[in-house]
């Protein structure tokens, strides 16, 4: 089935609304490629990989959550960026990127899918009263050791959170933020939540953990934003009909 690219605009916009945020890259449409999309690849990051098994699908267009043309990067199209961006031209591929409004989407976005595949039942916001929060908060079912709790995770995942056991011994009160989300460790720690989870980890996270008592993993960049761009292009396909196929880069950070 095709559909047009327009189409394609007009439905992601109207399901994140981008222009709630103040973000650090352009979302939306970030390289024209042909009007008429017959097929869609989605990933997580636009990698040249995932570019060339975009080509290789004969995708028309290519949905991700990192996209390019970020805030403070060196604006000439050199090296690899020359190379990627010759890619998608060259085949006419449209690139489409949504970064922080996929992450805050209630159903779709990376925070909610996460808590899916972990089995969290969100009930409020790192960020209280703030509409624009990215992040949840979460009562688990039962009590756990944060033993029990990292190995839950790493089943989950496919991957060895990075653990910083500062917590109580039973954990029930967590919070989470996909990605580069250590920062919020200190809105967890203001909730008085038992744990905090998020993708990367930084040398002042492993202080801050052990100085408040909060037990803080870290899960992996990419293990824990595979899941909103995968919902997102279901969505797509759903409603419009346009195949979409998730391919996974691996990718360990």
């Amino acid at each position: 089935m095709t559909t047009t690219l327009r189409e394609i605009l007009s439905l992601l916009d109207a399901t994140l609304e981008p222009g709630r945020f103040q973000d650090y890259c352009p979302n939306g449409l970030q390289v024209e490629g042909r009007g008429h999309v017959r097929r869609v690849v989605s990933g997580v990051t636009a990698s040249a990989a995932l570019i060339d098994a975009a080509i290789a699908r004969g995708a028309d267009a290519l949905l991700v959550h990192h996209g390019y043309f970020w805030k403070g990067e060196d604006p000439c199209i050199t090296g690899i960026k020359r190379g990627r961006l010759h890619k998608l031209l060259a085949h006419d591929i449209s690139l489409i990127a949504y970064h922080l409004p996929l992450d805050a989407h209630p159903e779709l976005g990376n925070n909610a899918r996460l808590a899916r595949e972990l089995g969290f039942v969100p009930d409020g916001l790192l960020e209280p009263g703030n509409p624009k929060s990215i992040g949840n908060t979460a009562t688990l079912a039962t009590p756990a050791k944060i033993a029990d709790f990292a190995s839950h995770i790493e089943q989950r995942l496919g991957r060895r959170p990075q653990v910083i056991a500062s917590g109580p011994a039973q954990i029930r009160r967590i919070g989470w933020c996909t990605g580069a989300a250590q920062g919020y460790i200190e809105q967890a720690i203001a909730l008085g939540l038992d744990a905090f989870l998020s993708g990367e980890i930084s040398e002042p996270t492993v202080h801050l953990a052990r100085e408040a008592g909060i037990h803080y993993l870290a899960c992996g960049h990419h293990a824990t934003e595979r899941y909103g761009v995968r919902a997102l292009g279901e969505h797509l396909q759903q409603q419009l009909g346009v195949p979409v196929e998730f391919v996974d880069i691996d990718n360990p950070a």
